[in-house]
């Protein structure tokens, strides 16, 4: 793998691959030097949306971004549910396959989710989890999404719909996946378009539509996965911004459901916290 230069001294290889088994391979990008740490993303986005967390996390740990499976540019299963079970199945397979331990678990939203339950399946390799924004509070289709803002309930409500829904996730334009998007931040102008432009590039891979509706058409995983969280024995750190999608009971609730839980509210910060506020993460991580 060819390498290059990031912030300061910390290195960035090309992304490259590691095949799980004959049908998942998940892409990831390394760097930086020390303990590792895991970053995985939000729903319909790819290891691209950390290129601002990571450099910081970089400074004091080994950082593995990964494309969730169906996700970015990792493989792509018609025959996969892709739901809660069998994303963090996968992400437990990528920890023992590159035989990682010690590691520091960073998700967020549906990343936050496989974290969490991740940590419970895999103890032993797990020194810490800080999950941000964490969605599991699901009661219909896209429920959290759809809380961002009109256009988002709308369309992404329209995704369930047979043929149709299929139809509109495949012509889906970048000025409607920042209109989407924008629903979750506090300050929408904190998204870059550069960005909205890369997640609608790879929209256009082969079978990239059907992973991200069976995301959503798993929707009662996201929240079914809260009964895993009893069995997570690392210290987690829940990280909400305040203008999160969540609500304040969703929030207590996870972490009541959290038996070495402490959380942190971000002021000013949205559901896509690790774009729109990195160096605050990043802070709270590294402290």
């Amino acid at each position: 793998m060819t390498s290059s230069a990031q912030d300061g001294n910390n290195r960035a290889e090309e992304p490259t691959y590691l095949k799980i088994s004959d049908e998942l391979s998940l892409r990831y990008q390394k760097s930086g030097d020390g303990p590792p740490l895991i970053l995985l993303h939000t729903i319909r986005t790819q290891l691209e949306y950390f290129r601002q967390l990571a450099p910081l996390l970089a400074e004091k740990f080994t950082v593995y971004a990964v494309d969730l499976p169906g996700h970015g540019h990792s493989s792509v299963d018609t025959s996969a549910p892709y739901d809660e079970p069998y994303i963090r199945n996968g992400i437990v397979a990528f920890l023992k396959a590159m035989d990682l331990r010690n590691v520091t678990l960073v998700g967020e939203s549906i990343g936050a989710v496989i974290a969490l339950t991740s940590a419970a399946d895999a103890p032993e390799r797990i020194r810490a989890v800080y999950a941000l924004n964490t969605y599991d509070y699901e009661t219909r289709y896209g429920d959290g999404i759809r809380r961002g803002n009109w256009f988002a309930n709308l369309i992404v409500g329209s995704l369930q719909v047979p043929v149709f829904g299929a139809i509109g996730a495949a012509i889906a334009t970048p000025w409607m996946i920042g209109k989407i998007m924008k629903g979750g931040y506090a300050d929408p102008r904190k998204l870059p378009a550069d960005l909205v432009v890369l997640f609608h590039k790879t929209g256009g891979l082969p079978n990239f539509h059907y992973a991200e509706r069976k995301v959503l058409a798993a929707w009662r995983s996201w929240s079914n996965a809260r009964a895993h969280y009893s069995a997570v024995r690392a210290p987690v750190t829940l990280i909400y911004g305040d203008k999160d999608w969540s609500r304040i009971s969703e929030r207590n609730r996870t972490k009541d459901a959290l038996p070495n839980a402490r959380m942190f509210t971000l002021p000013n910060t949205g559901h896509f916290s690790s774009v729109e506020n990195p160096t605050a993460i990043a802070r709270i991580v590294l402290s």
